[in-house]
Formats: C-alpha cells, structure tokens, sequence
C-alpha cells in the first residue's frame, strides 16, 4: 500500500497489517457490502456483517441511525473504547466508505479501511470463511464530537448550485448524461427524471481507484480532481445515486488529500432528481 502523500493515512489499513491482526481483540472486522448475501458466501475471518439497508437506518423515514442506535449496534458486535473498526465491502469499498462516513459523521473516529476490500483480498489469496462470528455485547456509547459540516442536505445544494461551488458528480457518464437513472445492475426507477446537477463536474468514483481496488496515488487524486476544477480552496458537495459512490469520493478528497471542506450529499440523484421545480441539465 503506497501511503506516500496522503494527509491521513492512518485512515486506510493494508491487506499485509489486517492478516496479521485478524484475531487481535481490539480490532472489529466489519463487512459493509452493496450486496447484502455477500457475506454469507464468503469473508475475512473473523469478520461481522452489517446490511447496509436494515442496520444503518432509521426503521421509518430516510435518514441514518443517531448517535445512542449506532452505539447499539457498535456495542452489538462487540466494540469498546479501545477498539478500531477496520470496515471493508466489494465495488472497491462502495458501502464500506459509506459506513466509515457515517461513523464519522456520528462521532466515532475509530474507523479505517481495508485498502482495497474485497476484491485486493481475494485476488491474493488469502482465507475467506463462511463461519458467522459473535462477540460478546457491550454497553458502547459514541461519545466523539458529530461532525454535521461532511453532510450536505438537498436545501444547502438548491442554495448553493449556480454559486461556483465544486460540485462532483461521481456517477457513470452515462447517468450524467441522462442516459441512465442507476448502475445497469441496479433498478432504473429511483429518481423521477434523468441528468445532472448544473455545473457539476463528471469524475466517476471509479476513476479514484487501481485495478486491484486500492486507491490511487496522493499525486494521481490531485491530478484527477483539479483537472476538473474540484481544487482544495473551494467548498465541495459530491453525489451519486443514493450517497454510497460519493462516500468512495468524499473519503479519497477529505482524508487522503486532505480537502478542508468537503460534503457528501447522501440524498442525491435519487432525491435531487425527483424534486419540483430544481435545475436539472442533461447531456
């Protein structure tokens, strides 16, 4: 794992540091995946499974669990005060990243990805398991500051659209184009019209990551990411379809190269797309 540039690379692990502590008591392996069988076909020893869709959301309404429920459910599998959530997922970390900016975004800063995930894992080889694990429950409580000021909400994105604000678009060019509403293996209804957000540069989250699913290079992210006018000194709201591709994206801009002022606009396409009346540009 090339850590060389990046502002916190403490935030990432490497498959190397993970293998050799996988029965470390102090470390909790969660796996966070788009595909929620996932975990029952195969992972790293060791590891919990969260479903990204019945774990980390409110039972009504659209929104995340608040900072006494994710306490529960860290406490579910075992998490303490000196534990280190390392989280990992397929898709290059789509859901894994996702996971990690909530926690943040709740308070707990104990989090790190396994560089890579899934795919990095399995293409070298190492033990994957069927086996489920339990820990035995404590009474966690997230007492880290929230941090509100990584979430943008659908009001700050109307406010702000034509204010030159770095706007980063992370989905494919065919959803930016209007071509498509979602990934093709993913339903296509979510949102009420296709295109874009005006003014929003196109930089697909895959674009931020190596063939083995590890993320590029400090140098390779800057190069990337200025290209397209999303530059340090300007505020950035990134989205994609529901919030998970520009958890991918946020974290590359905020934790590795360090961007001071960047939100993740969880609702996105899916709620920006099916709103009366808001600015939309095809093509």
């Amino acid at each position: 794992m090339t850590t060389d540039g990046y502002a916190h690379p403490e935030t990432l692990v490497s498959t190397d540091w993970l293998a050799a502590h996988l029965t470390d008591r102090t470390v909790r392996i969660i796996d966070v995946d788009e595909d929620t069988s996932a975990y029952d076909t195969g992972h790293i020893p060791g590891s919990v499974g969260w479903n990204w869709t019945a774990d980390l959301h409110t039972e009504v309404g659209r929104d995340y669990l608040d900072r006494a429920a994710l306490g529960r459910l860290l406490g579910a599998v075992g998490v303490e005060d000196d534990t280190t959530v390392v989280l990992y997922g397929g898709n290059d970390n789509w859901f894994a990243a996702y996971a990690y900016w909530l926690l943040r975004l709740r308070g707990f800063d104990k989090a790190k990805l396994l560089d890579g995930g899934r795919k990095k894992w399995e293409l070298e080889s190492r033990p994957m398991t069927q086996e489920g694990m339990d820990h035995p429950r404590t009474a966690f409580e997230v007492t880290g500051q929230e941090h509100p000021e990584i979430r943008a909400l659908r009001d700050e994105v109307l406010a702000k659209e034509d204010t030159g604000i770095g706007l980063v678009d992370v989905r494919s060019p065919e959803e930016y184009r209007g071509e498509k509403l979602a990934p093709p293996h993913l339903p296509q209804e979510q949102a009420q019209v296709p295109g874009h957000i005006p003014h929003a540069a196109n930089i697909p989250w895959a674009q931020a990551a190596n063939d083995d699913g590890t993320f590029k290079s400090a140098a390779q992210l800057r190069d990337l990411y200025e290209a397209k006018g999303i530059v340090p000194d300007r505020e950035v709201i990134a989205y994609c379809r529901i919030g998970e591709r520009s958890s991918h994206t946020w974290f590359a801009l905020h934790e590795l190269l360090g961007y001071p002022d960047v939100k993740n606009y969880d609702g996105s396409w899916t709620e920006y797309g099916s709103l009366v009346g808001a600015p939309v540009e095809m093509g």
